[in-house]
């Protein structure tokens, strides 16, 4: 056999060699944690109960029933109404389960046992399942499996011919179909011959058709697209038998008879019969076209429409680089419009109805496109020729993926093939319309024979009907012609020899035909393809011959070794050629032959191999020659033209080598695996050539350095994201092996043993590799037509025995290497070289021009090295022997070369060409985490060691240090990704701490730590910190902490992208440990968590950096503030990264200028340094709490008692901190907000700063993100692509479906539990700690200590009680609250009230939960809380305090506040005091009893609060109501002012908020005026009374009330000096809201004394500061207009349905510029749906009610506007627009009426009612309704009336003259209104009526005289007024000027008699009896 034959074969059918190590497959790297994988271990998961899911649900309680919208509260003055009711009430309900361990006494330690014991059940083993899968931008160690080398498709259609159906049906028809691109001028697949003739026209053939093959039975055909366009066609041409007569004769009766028609042409149809079948027997063998028809390809796939399928996303994972070859290159070349596919269409079945003659002149293929060209228009010239009418059926449909019975080009069966006498289906091979980048895979040797033309026209003699006759000859003998031809359709399946088409009588005829034959294995020189030309005699003539021979001509089909394709035109000899012609060409001119037309060329035909053997390119071809001469030694050797001696053959290899680089592409590819094998060949084996070693390892690197190159461009639009190109990827992984070594090992060897990775300190040898064997598994073996005999028997051989199985092409089964056989071939003795020895030394030597080519895909070479290496040490047995052993020095020496020379490399290219730079990176760092699976971890860790050094060294100088740290920082996690990263660590390390404590070395030396009794454990600090021996112990772990802590330098640049990329290394490895088996055990996890221990005194000292997400000012006090204001500088140090370890890490100063030092000690503010964002925050906090819920428990407790006092509060902080970061958002968020798509913007506009900011280059980027994300690789020099934007799409669907959001809500519950459970038992931890501390050491200072610290701890537990928690953390957070109080109760009882107050607060909160185990547990823990109380001091006066505040607080403010709960649970507790037998004789039960009553009123308020949350007055009546009821204690008044204020603050009544806090904050003077007399305090109510009127209310507090210092009373926190400044501040806010500036003055004036007096400047400052604002406002508002305070109505209810609301009346003070319409529409809105429709009517007037007149059944309202009223004394006072809207209790309104009842009427009858209302209160008070407490009337007769009336115009005038700026249009309507003469009743008319005759009663002499004043004021003011409107008026306005003087003029001249006259009884001294009837005390006093 032929050595490239061989060296084929052998290549396509050797098994692979696949080396895997046994746990790679638990690496980051292949098993990435996705959103997938996480949903997959998400399942299972239990639901959480948490409340606010749960409310929706049960939402109707008892008290429901009767609708309590249909009462009114009353509103008598005690809230205590419904007291015995109330008793009766608690006493008859169900009490909840109570907890049955509770009242007994049991030692701290075993509660502590038990509840830990309960925490531990039912927990979720793997924290980070809960938490979303880390980034998958981030993941730089990903890898795939390489997609096995598989044979190349397109996308493939399925064409079934299904009938052919003729109007006429007279003799057999055959049809052939093949593809053709228009665009492209090409054929694209080869013929596909079919025939769906009936059995009886088969039947006419008979005498021609031997038994039929079955593969020639075939009726379907996949077709293969790889470039689809809408130019194909798929083109349908028909033949019959050659008859007499030309093509259009023949087609007659066709396009003439009808089927309709048969019996009428019954004689003729008889006749042609009878023809057809004569000629069928004579000349069966021969063909004629006849018709053709094309369908367009395009039309079928669009029409059939495309069904809804994904565009390829991340979701089908299949990147069978196969796959993305179809998006490759071909992707550039198309352009969007005809973007087109064949893949997923909706199957057609299509029915041609017309065919086209095929025309004798026009058959080429040329003619052809010019016809397809042509259909495509609209106007096409086939459409007005006759057509041949048919119908042809046939399906078109996507080719299934793996169909059945399917037969290879070669006629080989595809698996899977069931039965062998199926009726195939053939896979037609594609000629694709451009180059296909794709490695061959199997033996194909195909060739391809077309005759285009042939020109008989000057041969003389009869040759009309020419026919051509192709062989294949192996010999000249005739009876060497090879069965090597194709059959077409139903016949033999290879053929001897084969014919074209005839045309009838035609001399220069055009052929369509395509000859298929296959390729004998070996082909000679005197193999040959021979045409015979035949002259065939249509008529049967006497004497005459069928075929005539006319014509020889013959193509040799090797030259210089080489197949030989390509377009020939060959002459024709006339004669038989003459022996030994076959080794020329016809182009010889034989001596004594004949030649048609003397010899020139007359015979046009191509020919085109498609060959997986001979690879048609001179370079390929030379090279491969050369090597197989120089593998078999046979010299001297002829090539080309020269003969090669063993002297020359050296150089011509060498040339040969140079040459590879010049192969053409597509060849290189195809053959790159022959070319690649034969280069390592050459590399380990340099051949021996005259006894002489060759070495050509230098030429062979450099060779393949090249041919990588060359591939590598080839195909750049299939690279994965890490630039890797999968074809290479896949020749390492499977196709490359070391020459000579069989892959089973060598003889008898034991089977390797594999020691299982434990954590074990023994010597075991964690990493083990096993290989796989592949071999395929034949399943038929197709009957091969081969001359016996025939080289080819062995190759079909060979390849019969592996049946074509695409599906698993050749990696069927993967077996662990332990069973061995002998080696089967002994390879000749060789100088055998290592290839990675070699590999690495060639690249350490190699010159720049291969070192660039070389460093450009450094990837291969590495991972060439490593799978040689692994060959090496598995075939060589050498994995048991130690590994310092394993590998030579000197390669060692040359890997460490090739490191730092790569290493260095990356660091200059990444400002040039960061893209390289990145890749170069990766690779290097995957080839040292290969190498530790192979050689010594010491080395390999040197080598790390040493790349870090130089990164360090060059982050110094470089001008942007972020970038080379990423790179670094990917290193590292891609180091870290290796499958024993724990094991390269050794966790079992001896650093951790003894097991005794060792004895304190001196009693100073505690003081550093804050409550152990010895000096802190070294050894203990070292492993929670980043300390020299940790690093040194856990290698790997230290690098990637280490990483973590330089990014979260306060100073690092482009710090958002470092913080995330660090931290989600650390997340992703901790997640890998999480889902892997190996470390499933707690004690083995345990220990995997000792390796992360710094990372939590990281997020310590990260913490002020953090996200906050406990939100709004204020609700979160930091809790380590507290703890470090004193012991700021004490040996803080420990807690943060020692300046000279962080020299060590970096291996030289950190960056420029001083970086050296991480931090100068504590966290103080100056290390607030570049936030982090929410997302970087939490997933850091999650690893915390990773480390805290996987660490053992008692590590950390030494941990935490060796803690300093600021770092032990820090600690705590984090852990509050944690509690906030997951907490529970609730379903409802979910359905809200899509976090993701959110968290994707933050993380766009991250990246987007820092390309602004120029961190990393922004071009560099986009160009990586785009390589990384698209699937369709960087083919286009676009930046984004629309479609396919970066990240998921998947992921960012907002509309997520139902079942998402429950499941999400479903896992975020359960991480919220899961993480507030870890801090709880981080905190019991601590607890532990301390008490164990506390035992031993108890000094004044450190007991302090110790009260902050579990003060803080409490704050924790307290803030995780308060968020929203699930039923299962709360059981557990409330028992470990109750172990807290019993076993600290001082803490509660003595210290600040605040934690009690507040657990209270918590505690009754959870009492009214909906869920049953809540309440439960909160019940529990109040009573024992009240318990222990009354334990410490006989009375829980401190308890029963907070609780009753703690409930009215919770009652004021709390919405969806359920009382029904709250009862049971109040029940609950009284259960537990008659059941608690310890306290029986004490008096504890009764005062239990007590205070569940008490509270059993104030909820009974509540509810009747809860039917009134509609309407916002009687709501707040009823809090004022309960608020007069605490009269008598402080702290509850308070409560509940507070709870008014906020509940005004809601509705928008700022006035009143600022009210209440006035009133609270003169409570609370009140209260330290009694405690102490102080310079600075203002003397309680009193101080206060500037600021409001009403504020002596509340003075009530008396000392029989309340004794100051009785335990309980007033200790609050309010009621502090600083409580009574925040109180203060709190009104001032409120009153600065509400534009009471002036208000917000005479508060500071109370606040600034005691701000002075504690030298307070900061908020004196702000203080000062406030004011100026306040008064710079009341500057520019002084004419009040833009300030409006209120609109004042007086409401009187009437009617029985308001109860005790009957025949009230209220001033009701309403937003300003409130409407009449609104506030009635309001209230008849509100009441009617009360009471019901027709029920409640407004009354519109605003006489005084007749209550005998209304209606009973009804409810009436009567509203009237309001003005406030002043006296004239008070106005002196009241000068600002402020004064006179505060302090307001006098409103007036008037009444017009006339005697007969009407409301107005003519000027003399018009009487006027004026109504002076006074209220209990001063608007603005701590309401916005006040009772009407008084009210007086005075009727005006109507001169006074008139009076009245012309000094309001007379003061109009005025303004209006007066205003300045001046308004001309306002003055003019004054004016208008004035002097008008048609104004009705206007100043002319009340001057007749009234003026005109003196009235005869003295008692009005006075009033007239008022009144003619009065007029003599007006005109005066009327002449001002035109005066100035003369000055204001422009020229227009001349004229309507002077009408307005001519009418002033006209009424003074009708006023002047009136106004003259006097009256004589003024000229005369008063008499005494005359009383003055505007004087006040002429009012009628009606007294309410």
């Amino acid at each position: 056999m032929d050595a490239q034959v061989r060296a084929a074969v052998e290549m396509y059918t050797e098994d692979w060699i696949i080396a895997h190590r046994r746990y790679q497959h638990l690496s980051a790297a292949y098993n990435p944690i996705t959103t997938e994988t996480q949903r997959e271990r998400q399942k299972g998961l239990t639901r959480q109960v948490f409340e606010q899911d749960a409310s929706g649900d049960e939402r109707s309680g008892p008290e429901d029933s009767d609708d309590p919208r249909h009462s009114s509260g009353s509103l008598d003055d005690t809230p205590r109404s419904s007291g015995a009711s109330g008793i009766f009430d608690l006493r008859n309900l169900a009490a909840d389960s109570l907890l049955p361990s509770l009242l007994e006494r049991v030692a701290p330690e075993d509660v502590d046992r038990r509840n830990e014991a309960l925490r531990r059940q039912h927990r979720p083993r793997a924290l980070l399942a809960l938490y979303p899968a880390p980034d998958e931008d981030e993941a730089v160690e990903r890898c795939n499996r390489p997609e096995p080398p598989r044979e190349h498709f397109g996308q493939r259609i399925l064409v079934k011919c299904l009938s052919l159906k003729f109007e006429i049906e007279i003799e057999p028809i055959f049809g052939i179909l093949a593809l053709y691109d228009v665009r492209e001028k090409k054929k694209i697949s080869e013929n596909f011959y079919f025939d769906l003739n009936s059995d009886s026209m088969k039947g006419l053939l008979r005498a021609h058709i031997t038994h039929p093959a079955i593969s020639t039975l075939a009726r379907s055909a996949i077709f293969s697209v790889t470039y689809p366009s809408p130019d194909i066609f798929l083109v349908i041409k028909l033949e019959k038998v050659l008859q007499q007569g030309d093509i259009s004769e023949c087609c007659e009766p066709y396009m003439v008879m009808k089927e309709a028609d048969t019996a009428k042409n019954k004689e003729k149809l008889e006749k042609l019969r009878l023809a057809a079948e004569q000629f069928c027997n004579r000349l069966g063998r021969y063909r004629m076209p006849f018709a053709w028809t094309a369908v367009h390809l395009a039309n079928i796939v669009s029409s059939a429409g495309q069904p809804d399928r994904d565009s390829d996303s991340e979701g089908e994972r299949r990147p069978a680089w196969t796959d993305r070859r179809r998006r490759g290159p071909q992707d550039r070349t198309s352009s969007g419009d005809d973007a087109c596919s064949f893949s997923g269409f909706r199957p057609a079945t299509l029915t041609v109805t017309n065919f086209f003659k095929q025309e004798a002149e026009r058959l080429s293929d040329e003619d052809l496109f010019k016809f397809l060209a042509d259909m495509r228009r609209p106007t096409s010239l086939l459409r007005r020729l006759r057509p041949v009418t048919a119908q042809l059926k046939i399906d078109i449909s996507p080719a299934p993926e793996n169909p059945h019975f399917c037969l290879s080009p070669e006629l080989l069966h595809v698996k899977p093939y069931p039965d062998p006498r199926g009726r195939p289906t053939k896979e037609i091979l594609e000629f694709p319309a451009r180059e296909v980048y794709a490695p061959h895979t199997s033996y194909r040797s195909l060739l391809y024979v077309y005759p285009h033309s042939l020109n008989f026209s000057s041969r003389q003699g009869s040759v009309r009907n020419l026919a051509v006759r192709v062989q294949y000859m192996a010999g000249e003998d005739p009876s060497q012609a090879l069965p090597v031809i194709f059959g077409k359709s139903s016949c033999s399946e290879f053929t001897r020899e084969a014919f074209t088409p005839v045309v009838y009588h035609n001399k220069s005829p055009e052929f369509y035909e395509e000859f298929k034959l296959r390729l004998p294995a070996c082909v000679t020189e005197n193999h040959h393809l021979l045409f015979t030309f035949y002259h065939v005699s249509c008529q049967p003539r006497p004497g005459t011959a069928l075929e005539t021979p006319v014509g020889f001509t013959w193509i040799p089909l090797l030259q210089h070794g080489r197949l030989r394709t390509g377009p020939f035109c060959l002459p024709v000899s006339v004669d038989q050629p003459p022996p030994s012609y076959s080794v020329l060409t016809p182009d010889v001119a034989l001596p004594g032959m004949r030649w048609v037309d003397g010899h020139k060329g007359v015979f046009s035909v191509e020919l085109t191999a498609v060959s997986s053997v001979h690879p048609q390119d001179p370079h390929l071809d030379k090279f491969f020659t050369l090597v197989h001469v120089l593998e078999e030694g046979a010299f001297p050797f002829r090539l080309k033209d020269a003969v090669l001696s063993e002297g020359t053959v050296e150089q011509e290899l060498r040339a040969s080598l140079a040459a590879l680089r010049l192969a053409s592409p597509e060849p290189l590819v195809a053959f790159s695996h022959h070319v690649l094998d034969k280069l390592v060949r050459l590399v380990v084996r340099p051949p021996v050539i005259g006894g002489q070693i060759v070495n050509l390892g230098r030429g062979a690197f450099e060779a393949m350095a090249h041919v990588v190159s060359l591939v590598h461009r080839s195909l750049e639009g299939a690279q994965d994201t890490r630039g890797h190109c999968p074809l290479l990827a896949a020749y390492v992984y499977y196709a490359f092996r070391l020459p000579g070594t069989e892959p089973s090992l060598p003889g008898g060897a034991p089977p390797v043993m594999v020691q299982p990775a434990t954590l074990a300190r023994g010597p075991g040898r964690p990493a083990s590799l096993y290989l796989a064997r592949s071999k395929s598994i034949s399943s038929s073996n197709p009957d091969l037509a081969v001359a016996p005999g025939s080289v080819d028997d062995e190759v079909s051989r060979i390849l019969a025995s592996k049946a074509i199985d695409r599906s698993s092409s050749r990696t069927s089964s993967c077996l662990e290497s332990s069973s061995s056989s002998p080696p089967t071939t002994q390879p000749r003795p060789t100088v055998q070289k290592l290839l990675h020895e070699e590999l690495a030394l060639q690249w350490v030597v190699s010159g720049s021009a291969v070192r660039e080519a070389v460093l450009q895909h450094a990837w291969f070479f590495f991972q060439l090295m490593v799978k040689s290496m692994t060959l090496h040490l598995l075939l060589g047995q050498k994995l048991d022997t130690p590994r310092k052993l394993r590998f030579p020095g000197r390669f060692l020496d040359d890997i460490a070369a090739l490191v730092g020379s790569v290493g260095l490399e990356v660091i200059t290219r990444i400002h040039k060409d960061a893209e390289l730079a990145e890749r170069l990176n990766a690779s290097l760092a995957f080839f040292l985490s290969d190498l530790l699976s192979l050689v010594d971890r010491g080395f390999v860790f040197s080598l790390v060691r040493a790349l870090y050094k130089q990164v360090a060294t060059r982050l110094q100088s470089a001008p942007n240090p972020a970038v080379l740290l990423t790179l670094r920082m990917d290193f590292t996690r891609i180091l870290c990704s290796h499958e024993h990263y724990v094991t390269l660590n050794l966790p079992c390390c001896p650093l951790s701490p003894p097991a005794s404590p060792s004895p304190s070395v001196s009693s100073t030396a505690s003081q550093s730590s804050t409550f152990s009794s010895q000096a802190p454990d070294p050894k203990v600090i070292s492993m929670f910190e980043l300390s020299g021996p940790f690093r040194q112990q856990h290698f790997l772990a230290g690098l990637l902490l280490t990483e973590l802590a330089l990014a979260m330098e306060p100073e690092a640049e482009g710090a958002s992208l470092l913080h995330k990329k660090a931290i989600c290394a650390v997340h992703s490895l901790l997640c890998s440990h999480d889902a892997d088996p190996r470390y499933a055990e707690a004690t083995v996890k345990a220990r995997v968590a000792e390796l992360y221990l710094p990372l939590l005194s990281l997020a310590r000292d990260t913490l002020p950096r953090l996200h906050d997400f406990a939100e709004g000012p204020g609700q979160r006090s930091r809790l380590a503030s507290m703890l470090d204001s004193d012991t700021e500088g004490e040996g803080d140090v420990g807690g943060t990264i020692n300046p000279s370890v962080a020299m060590a890490i970096a291996g030289g100063p950190l960056a420029p200028g001083s970086r050296a030092s991480i931090s100068q000690g504590p966290a103080t503010a100056a290390r607030s340094g570049y936030a982090l964002s929410a997302e970087s925050s939490r997933t850091l906090l999650v690893c915390a709490l990773w480390v805290l819920k996987n660490a053992e428990p008692a590590l950390l407790q030494r941990w935490a008692a060796d803690l300093t006092l600021p770092q032990l509060g820090r600690v705590l902080d984090l852990l509050y901190l944690c509690l906030a970061a997951f907490e529970y958002k609730g379903k409802k968020a979910f359905e809200r907000i899509n976090s993701l798509t959110f968290k994707k913007s933050l993380d766009m506009k991250a990246r987007l700063e820092e390309a602004i900011l120029g961190t990393i280059g922004a071009r560099q980027e986009m160009v990586r993100r785009s390589r990384e994300r698209s699937p369709f690789g960087n083919q286009e020099n676009v930046r984004w692509r629309k479609s396919v934007t970066h990240w998921r799409q998947t992921s960012d669907r907002v509309d997520k479906t139902k079942d998402e959001m429950e499941h999400e809500a479903l896992v975020d519950g359960n991480l919220a539990t899961e993480a507030s459970l870890v801090v709880l038992d981080t905190l019991e931890i601590i607890v532990q700690s301390l008490r164990a501390g506390f035992l031993a050491c108890q000094t004044v200072m450190l007991s302090e200590a110790r009260e902050s610290i579990l003060g803080a701890v409490l704050k924790v537990v307290l803030y995780s009680l308060g968020s929203a928690q699930s039923a299962l953390f709360l059981q557990h957070g409330l028992a470990t609250q109750r172990a807290l109080v019993s076993k600290f109760p001082e803490l509660l009882f003595e210290e600040d009230t605040e934690l009690c107050a507040d657990l209270c607060l918590r505690l009754l909160r959870h009492c009214g939960s909906r869920i049953s185990a809540i309440r439960t547990h909160a019940s529990a823990s109040l009573y024992l809380l009240m318990r222990q109380n009354f334990e410490i001091g006989n009375n829980f006066a401190r308890v029963k305090m907070q609780v009753t505040m703690s409930l009215s607080s919770l009652v004021g403010t709390t919405q969806n506040f359920s009382e029904e709960h709250l009862r049971r649970s109040l029940k609950t507790i009284l259960t537990y005091a008659e059941e608690d037998v310890g306290l029986r004789d004490s008096t504890f039960a009764e005062q239990v009893q007590d205070l569940m009553f008490n509270l059993h009123m104030i909820l009974t308020d509540t509810v009747k609060m809860k039917e009134h949350q509609e309407d916002p007055e009687m709501l707040i009546d009823l809090m004022y109501r309960i608020a007069r009821g605490y009269q008598g204690s402080p702290d509850l008044r308070l409560t509940w002012l507070q709870n008014m204020a906020g509940k005004h603050a809601e509705l928008g009544n700022h006035a009143e908020a600022a009210q209440c806090m006035v009133h609270a904050a003169a409570l609370v003077a009140e209260y330290l005026a009694l405690l102490e007399d102080s310079r600075h305090l203002p003397v309680g109510c009193v101080s206060f009374q500037n600021i409001s009127s009403n504020v002596l209310e509340e003075s009530a507090i008396s000392d029989d009330i309340l004794s100051p210092d009785e335990e309980g009373f007033c200790s609050g926190k309010h009621f502090t000096e600083m409580g009574l400044v925040g109180l203060l501040e709190q009104a001032a806010v409120y009153f600065t809201m509400g534009g009471l500036y002036e208000a917000v003055n005479e508060v500071y004036k109370t606040l600034i004394p005691i701000l002075e007096a504690h030298r307070d400047y900061k908020k004196l400052a702000a203080v000062h500061g406030k004011l100026q604002e306040a008064f710079t406002k009341i500057m520019h508002q002084s004419s009040g207009w833009e300030r409006v305070f209120g609109t004042y109505f007086r409401v009187g209810f009437y009617g029985a349905r308001f109860g005790d609301l009957d025949e009230q009346e209220f001033v009701y003070k309403e937003p300003s510029i409130t409407k009449l319409a609104e506030i009635s529409h309001r209230l008849e809105e509100f009441y009617t749906e009360r009471f019901g429709e027709d029920v409640v009517e407004i009354i519109k007037d605003s006489n005084p009610v007749d209550k005998t007149k209304l209606d009973p059944q009804k409810a009436y309202i009567q509203i009237t506007y309001v003005e406030p009223h002043f006296d004239t004394y008070e106005l002196k006072d009241r000068v600002t627009y402020f004064d006179r809207n505060y302090g307001l209790r006098t409103f007036l309104f008037c009444t017009p009426f006339t005697p007969d009842g009407r409301a107005h009427g003519e000027l003399p009858e018009q009487h006027k009612r004026k109504t002076l209302l006074s209220t209990a209160h001063a608007f603005p008070y701590i309401k916005t309704r006040i009772r009407v407490c008084h009210r007086e009337e005075t009727v005006l007769t109507p001169v006074e009336v008139a009076i009245e009336d012309m000094q309001k115009k007379t003061r109009e005038l005025a303004f209006a003259t007066e205003q300045d700026p001046p308004d001309a249009k306002m003055l003019q309507m004054v004016l208008q209104g004035s002097v008008g003469p048609t104004v009705n009743q206007g100043p002319l008319e009340v001057a007749q009526v009234f003026l005109a005759e003196i009235p005869e009663d003295p008692k009005l002499f006075r009033h007239h005289n008022k009144l003619r004043l009065c007029f003599k004021d007006f005109c005066k003011k009327c002449e001002d007024a035109l005066r100035k409107n003369k000055a204001l008026i422009g020229p227009d306005q001349k004229e309507y000027h002077r009408e307005l003087e001519r009418n002033y003029s006209r009424l003074r001249e009708a006023l002047q008699p009136l106004l003259t006259q006097r009256l004589p009884q003024l000229l005369a001294p008063n008499t005494a009896g005359l009383r003055n009837s505007l004087n006040r005390a002429s009012f009628r006093k009606t007294d309410l």
